[in-house]
């Protein structure tokens, strides 16, 4: 079995949050990408989550984060709700019927269930195929390529470390594909 890699390129994540807009148009499978790569979300958490949790129904207006207890671990998790991702759910509103509270964010083909993994799964697949994207991109890759991206941008390792609910930098470092070319890049950046 593979292990799932981050999405490093920034070229390549940006057709891939753009495969079902434009590729393949589908504001789900969209929603389900950039919510992926914009909250470091285990795709397990990603796919339960239900309107009540992103929408403030009594103020007509999405939540500035999103509060939920993580399925593997138990644990509670506030998470901000950046620009982009504020962006994707606009775009999904606006393209279905209006949700009521407990409605599955990301429904399946039967009412009131979610997607499965399997069928997110075959989303990213499908994207990734019809983009001929390298390596091995998965739903594990959305969380993964949101932990690279925000190390290169210079987030505290000990917060990514936090944010994974990770028991060592040591774990997270492997997590997030750390290779000797992002090592080069800090000795090569570094004129003093």
């Amino acid at each position: 079995m593979s292990t799932a890699q981050p999405i490093k390129n920034l070229n390549e994540l940006e057709s891939l949050k753009n495969y079902y807009l434009t590729a393949c148009p589908n504001p789900r499978n969209h929603l389900l990408i950039v919510t992926g790569i914009n909250t470091a979300l285990r795709i397990s958490d990603i796919l339960s989550l239900r309107w009540q949790d992103i929408y403030d129904f009594s103020a007509g207006r999405l939540k500035e984060h999103i509060f939920l207890t993580e399925q593997k671990t138990g644990k509670k998790s506030c998470i901000a709700v950046n620009l982009s991702l504020h962006k994707a759910f606009l775009f999904y509103l606006q393209n279905i019927a209006p949700p009521c509270p407990g409605d599955c964010v990301f429904p399946g083909k039967t009412a009131g269930i979610p997607l499965s993994r399997s069928q997110a799964f075959r989303i990213i697949k499908r994207a990734v195929a019809g983009l001929s994207l390298p390596g091995q991109i998965s739903c594990h890759s959305l969380r993964k390529t949101f932990g690279y991206h925000a190390w290169a941008s210079g987030a505290n390792p000990t917060l990514l470390m936090i944010i994974f609910n990770h028991s060592s930098f040591s774990i997270t470092r492997r997590y997030l594909g750390i290779e000797q070319d992002d090592k080069d890049k800090v000795f090569l950046d570094l004129n003093l």
